[in-house]
């Protein structure tokens, strides 16, 4: 049988829809559907996307140092990563080699530091009426930690935090060998008008990413060894784990500064009231040096955050996403405020060219 000879049904099929109107209307509700479902997708998909992102995160990190290395170095991108990666290990491994017993023994000296001043404060609030008993304490803990959501729960063991932070390192590596296959295959998946506004972006959201950490790792570097030396001078016990927390906790600005102080302070004061009062003004001076002088010259020449932006992030970041998101909120904000820019940028642009041809 030819081709002509096949035989063709007439009349409307019983679900064809003829009438324009109603197919608009079918045409919207799809459009909706499938937002609605892509922002579904998300929501389940978080913990990955997080991970991802982190890993965007460190391969910005590894980038930086290899473009920093090749103003030195003129050799090939691969060369340069495997020397700022064998850097960081022989930094990480001789950093553990030299201090490493020293910091085990004060980490175990911390932590029962900190359950015994936890416990003499609760006793005191508890006597003046402040704060609940003990076993109201305990069954309000209880009740925190059963509310957990799912989205921090992955967070909780060491397997999941090791195995999150292998992916991460991971990630970050093959992105930082070649970041130029990946840009090529994001850019190949947008309509081929608005490429080269997509390029632009990408390559200032991933220049803004890299000055953000450069400012980040110096500020961290910066308190952490002017807060370790200070603390040691000024006699007040295990100084170098407070100076080691204090700088890793500087990537995350504002919270992570509250949290290195209190726990500076409950060390300070169980070694006595005069030792409490020197890790107090180590904590002011240090944190005072660091906003006034420090922040603001590492600021013009990285980003320049908003405190209650970042702060703001922070909290919604955190609530949302655990630890994880915490940590991951300045880059985000920071990459958003440099796509507004340039989204901004372009406006007046637009706008500029209009007002000439008129």
């Amino acid at each position: 049988m030819s081709d002509g000879q096949v035989k063709v049904v007439e009349g409307a099929s019983p679900h064809e829809v003829r009438d324009p109107a109603t197919r608009r209307e079918i045409k919207r509700a799809a459009v909706w559907l499938g937002m609605a479902s892509a922002i579904a997708l998300v929501v389940l998909l978080v913990q990955p996307i997080l991970i991802i992102f982190a890993g965007l995160v460190f391969a910005s990190m590894l980038d930086g140092g290899v473009r920093l290395l090749d103003r030195v170095l003129p050799i090939g991108r691969g060369w340069r990563l495997l020397i700022v990666c064998l850097l960081t290990i022989v930094f990480l491994l001789g950093t553990f080699y030299l201090l490493g017993v020293q910091v085990a023994e004060q980490v175990t000296q911390l932590r029962v530091t900190l359950e015994t001043q936890a416990l003499r404060l609760s006793a005191w609030l508890t006597q003046q009426g402040l704060m609940p008993g003990v076993s109201d304490i305990r069954g309000m803990a209880q009740q925190a930690l059963n509310s957990v959501g799912r989205l921090t729960s992955w967070v909780g063991t060491a397997v999941g935090a090791v195995t999150t932070m292998f992916m991460i390192v991971v990630i970050g590596l093959f992105v930082a060998m070649d970041p130029r296959v990946y840009e090529r295959g994001l850019q190949w998946m947008i309509p081929e008008d608005s490429r080269e506004e997509f390029a632009i972006v990408t390559e200032r959201m991933g220049h803004t990413l890299r000055r953000l950490l450069a400012g980040r790792l110096l500020g961290m570097a910066f308190e952490g060894v002017l807060t370790a030396a200070v603390l040691w001078m000024l006699g007040v016990p295990m100084a170098l784990i407070l100076g080691i927390i204090t700088g890793i906790l500087a990537f995350i600005p504002n919270i992570g500064a509250f949290i290195s102080g209190v726990l500076m302070v409950a060390v300070g004061f169980s070694a006595g009231a005069d030792t409490g009062l020197y890790a107090i003004i180590t904590y002011v001076a240090v944190q005072t040096f660091d906003g006034y002088v420090v922040i603001p010259m590492v600021a013009k020449r990285t980003v320049d955050l908003p405190p209650a932006l970042t702060l703001g992030a922070q909290i919604l970041a955190s609530a949302l996403f655990g630890i994880l998101g915490l940590a991951l909120a300045d880059p985000f904000t920071a990459m958003v405020k440099a796509a507004m820019e340039r989204r901004s940028e372009t406006v007046e642009e637009d706008r500029a060219e209009e007002e000439a041809r008129a």
